[in-house]
Order: C-alpha cells, then sequence, then structure tokens
C-alpha cells in the first residue's frame, strides 16, 4: 500500500518498540551492541548481515531517521552525519581521489563556497565553479577527471531554483551523477530524484527539525547510478581490500552508495550524528508539511510586500512574477519555492546593518529553516570569506540581506520590517 507524504512523515521508518511498546521511537544512548555469538559478529563484521555494531556506525535510532529520509525524499536508502558539511564530504568521498573535481554552481551557501574552494583542495580535489543558468558552460566544465555535478535545488541565500532537469541530462550525458542539496526545499517542495539526481544531500539542521535544536546532515541515494558502467568509481565498482576484495556495486546493487558510506564513510571519517539529535530530527519531520506550507504562505505575502516598498531595491524570491525563475516553480517546487530569500536594502552596507540590529521579532542568526524568522547580513557573516566576486556571484552582496522566513503572524512580521526599514533609511 502507498502512502500520502503526511502519512509518511511520520510513520515511515518507524515501529512500536518491540520490548516495551513505545510508539515514539526510542533514543538508543548506548555505544555498542551485543553479538549473539561469535558467527554473529563475524557475519555482521563482513556486511554478510545487516545489524549494529557500534554506534560510529548504526544506531537503531539513526536508523529510523534515515528510512524516513530515504522515503520522503523516493531514495533506496540513506546515511546520517554529523552535519550538512559532513553530508556533503560524505556524498563526494566515494567518488572522488586526488586530481580529480566536482562541477559546481556558482550559487551555493557560503560555507559549501569555502569548503569546496580551498578545504578539498587538502584532499587533492577540485572545485570547478560554473553559472548552471549557462547549460552550455556546465557542459564544457565537466571533462576526464570531473566525478559529480553539484548544485542546489533552493539556492541558499538567493532563493534561486535550479532547472535539475537541464542540469541531470548534462551530468549523465558526461557519466557522473548529479548531487543536489535540497536543504532548502525539504522533500515536501522538492524532489530532486524524479529530475534525475544521483544523490541528494540535506543538512537536517534546518527545515527538516525546523527548531533550531541540533546540527545534523543526510546523504539519500537514488539508487539508479550504474557505478560499474566505467571506471571511473573503483570504491564502489573495484574490490574492496578492507572487506576481503568485497565489490560494494555488486553485492549490493541500488543500496551499493549506502552501504560504502556506512561501512568506509563512517567508519573511517566518523561523522557520526548521534541518537538524541536524531530523536529531535524524527520529531520535527512528523510536522514537515505543515510548517512547510506555512513557510511558504509567509514568504509569498511577506515578498510581494517588500517589492513594493520604496526602500527596498529587489527581492530575489522565486515565488514573485516578477523573478526570472518563477516559471521554474510549477515543475520544479510545484507546492511553493520555499521560504527562503534575499533582499537589496537601499542604502547599502550600512543600512543593511541598521535593518538587522533593529529589528525584534526577526532573530540575528547563522541558521536558517526554524520556525523563527531569521535575519543575516551574508557578507559580513556567512560570506566574509569570499571575494567581492564570489560574494556577488552567490547572491550575497555588500547590500543585501538574507532573510528565512518563519511561521509566526505574517502581518507580524511586515509590521517588524517596516519599523526597522524606518530605522535603516534614517
Amino acid at each position: 500500500m502507498s502512502h500520502g507524504f503526511d502519512t509518511l512523515q511520520i510513520h515511515a521508518g518507524a515501529r512500536p518498540d518491540p520490548a516495551t511498546g513505545a510508539r515514539q521511537t526510542p533514543i538508543y544512548q548506548t555505544t555498542a551492541y551485543v553479538f549473539r555469538d561469535a558467527d554473529h559478529a563475524a557475519a555482521l563484521f563482513n556486511l554478510q548481515e545487516v545489524g549494529y555494531i557500534y554506534s560510529r556506525l548504526t544506531n537503531p535510532t539513526v536508523a529510523v531517521l534515515q528510512e524516513r529520509i530515504a522515503t520522503l525524499e523516493g531514495g533506496q536508502g540513506a546515511v546520517c552525519c554529523s552535519s550538512g558539511h559532513a553530508a556533503q564530504i560524505m556524498a563526494l568521498f566515494p567518488l572522488m581521489g586526488p586530481g580529480l573535481n566536482v562541477v559546481a554552481s556558482t550559487r551555493l551557501y557560503g560555507g559549501t563556497v569555502t569548503q569546496f574552494a580551498h578545504t578539498i583542495k587538502r584532499f587533492g580535489w577540485e572545485a570547478k565553479f560554473v553559472d548552471f543558468d549557462d547549460e552550455e558552460a556546465v557542459a564544457a566544465a565537466i571533462d576526464e577527471n570531473t566525478r559529480a555535478v553539484f548544485c542546489e535545488s533552493i539556492a541558499n541565500p538567493g532563493g534561486y531554483i535550479t532547472d535539475l532537469d537541464a542540469i541531470a541530462a548534462i551530468a549523465d550525458k558526461g557519466g557522473v551523477p548529479l548531487i543536489v542539496d535540497n536543504t532548502a526545499a525539504t522533500p515536501y517542495l522538492c524532489n530532486p530524484i524524479k529530475h534525475g539526481a544521483t544523490l541528494v544531500v540535506h543538512s537536517t539542521t534546518k527545515y527538516l527539525t525546523g527548531n533550531g535544536t541540533v546540527m545534523g546532515g543526510a546523504v539519500v541515494d537514488s539508487g539508479n547510478f550504474d557505478w560499474s558502467a566505467s571506471d571511473k568509481f573503483p570504491s564502489l565498482s573495484a574490490p574492496e581490500p578492507a572487506y576481503h576484495g568485497l565489490k560494494f556495486h555488486e553485492t549490493f546493487g541500488p543500496l551499493a552508495f549506502t552501504f560504502h558510506s556506512i561501512a568506509i564513510g563512517l567508519r573511517d571519517l566518523g561523522m557520526t550524528l548521534n541518537p538524541q539529535a536524531a530523536h529531535y530530527t524524527l520529531m520535527g519531520i512528523e510536522t514537515l508539511s505543515l510548517r512547510m506550507d506555512r513557510h511558504v504562505a509567509n514568504a509569498e505575502k511577506i515578498a510581494a510586500w517588500l517589492e513594493q516598498d520604496d526602500r527596498i531595491e529587489a527581492v530575489t524570491y522565486a515565488g514573485l512574477p516578477s523573478s526570472p525563475y518563477n516559471h521554474r516553480v510549477e515543475r520544479i517546487c510545484p507546492k511553493g519555492a520555499g521560504a527562503l530569500f534575499t533582499v537589496t536594502v537601499k542604502g547599502g552596507y550600512e543600512a543593511c546593518i541598521k535593518m538587522v540590529e533593529a529589528l525584534e521579532i526577526f532573530s540575528h542568526v547563522a541558521n536558517l529553516g526554524d520556525t523563527r524568522s531569521l535575519i543575516i547580513h551574508s557578507a559580513s557573516t556567512t560570506h566574509r570569506q569570499l571575494t567581492p566576486e564570489q560574494q556577488e556571484a552567490a547572491g550575497a552582496g555588500a547590500s543585501v540581506v538574507r532573510i528565512s522566513i518563519g511561521t509566526e503572524d505574517a502581518d507580524d512580521l511586515i509590521a517588524d520590517l517596516d519599523q526597522a526599514l524606518t530605522i535603516a533609511a534614517s
């Protein structure tokens, strides 16, 4: 029997606890698990049997979260980890190697740009940044050393919507997987796998948890990519020395990436999600659709008001009819364009600072996707490490503030923005 999203966000992956009958998924706060006998232990370590060994690898609470996210995204499997940044490294880890590159969108979260432009170089990896609206440039950037294409469904901070179908076709022609960060959209608004994505990553810290309490990340595997079609992905197609020559794709099929990420990625990188964080995120996901509907409704009303205000130069929200990305909403994000966008404030850098400091309901924090409305001046904070040119390319110039619309009363939020803009313009 197939179920709707609202049912799956509550029930997917979860069963009453067999020992106690507890209806909510328990927090399995344990580091290790007792083996039935020596043969059982050996089978688990040889990947001949699925089960629990050590909580760096697997944990029952985290396992429920993994199954729920995979189900909502329409994937074969998922692995959860300690943060969204960890998820990005986990996604690339089985694919990359020294001298290899990932083709990445210029419209990415500033921390991702820094991670890709600088940190991954320490592994010998390279990122080639391209404007993903220029499809010919994306195709031209893929070369014999490219192992992935990376973008965001709804780009942070500007709320731009990527044409996932077009980018997926380019990646497929290049014989490489498309990785889509779906944090700002969530599986409720967008299903990247339906548009050709191979892997989907999340910062579960944001909308999936929804209450600003815990960090987390996830990588969802579509199960649709043929890792053995070429010799580009030996981690998944070739014999693995650590498991007596086991070939992950040959052995696990559509779950090859997921098993590799747990058996090698979490084993050796150690980017483990703790079970209490998984529990908070599970509780958050139970109300995901309800929250996202309110987020979107508020964002549409507030963005329309801001666009008409003389103190505002521009609003980037794709849900506005004036947005150059509005035509993609119905196809890519049919339930709405999310609740994240930027505003260009007349008066530049100083006016942005005044506005941020004058707000009362909005919180000035380096986060998004909370039930609370949030604001930040990206150029002086999250995108501070980038050059002015990179800031502009990412949609985070000096005159821009990023707004994450929460679930409060929309009229109260408009009143708060109104008084703050008055102060900013004085």
